[in-house]
């Protein structure tokens, strides 16, 4: 068996290269793939903390299962703003957006 600790390193390496990707990235598609990177390391941590706090009960998986559920509807919405943004722009990048306060 994995020690759950490793879980815990995973996360926390996930967690923090989203974290880096989404500050120093401007392309939006690659700070929403960042966004999906801190969304899983969250999921492993249900399902790390459900190991050790409730080991015969499914809570933190159900959970998991919910929160992947919420990550694929609020990737579906982004994509669609990305794919309206990019029409009117020509341009997938932050800077593009920034045109929409004038």
């Amino acid at each position: 068996m994995v020690p759950v600790e490793y879980y815990f390193v995973l996360s926390a390496l996930l967690f923090f290269i989203g974290v880096y990707g989404f500050i120093s990235r401007r392309n939006l598609i690659a700070m929403l793939i960042s966004v999906e990177l801190i969304l899983n390391s969250v999921d492993i941590n249900f399902a790390a903390f459900n190991r050790i706090l409730y080991p015969g009960m499914l809570d933190g998986f159900f959970f998991t299962l919910f929160s992947i559920g919420v990550s694929a509807a609020e990737t579906a919405v982004a994509i669609a703003i990305i794919i309206n943004v990019f029409r009117n722009f020509n341009s997938d990048s932050v800077d593009s957006i920034k045109e929409l306060r004038n």
